[in-house]
């Protein structure tokens, strides 16, 4: 399997550091920005609808954008974190759940790649 597909998008993870300290109020600083370019992902779309009737369906909708993203496993930035933002198309969106990593394939030894689904939820 190639490292990227190039014809792949590129998807920005926004990451930030761990915190400095705390202000004088006793929250915490945000850390510095670690953000970093994720070039040759495979980028497809996702939907979920609510339940009819369901907890998401009392006094508002809920419309969930979603998206599934296939990234090559060499970046030196990897592996992603379930704390990581990710920019899709200039949507921000969080990563939901843990990353999964393909390993490696018993028939060839090359690597697979890291799959992750990111959501962005309004209403």
């Amino acid at each position: 399997m190639p490292a990227s597909f190039p014809f792949g998008e590129t998807v920005r993870i926004k990451r930030t550091g761990p915190s400095p300290g705390r202000d004088p109020r006793g929250q915490p600083l945000p850390g510095p920005d670690e953000s970093f370019d994720l070039p040759g992902c495979v980028v497809t779309l996702r939907q979920e609808s609510p339940q009819v009737g369901g907890s998401q369906q009392q006094d508002r909708d809920t419309v969930i954008v979603g998206w599934t993203v296939y990234a090559p496993p060499d970046h030196p930035r990897m592996p992603l974190r379930t704390t990581d933002k990710a920019v899709i198309r200039g949507v921000t969106c969080e990563i939901t759940g843990e990353p999964g990593d393909w390993g490696r394939s018993p028939f060839t030894g090359t690597r697979g790649l890291v799959q992750f689904a990111a959501d962005r939820v309004t209403g």
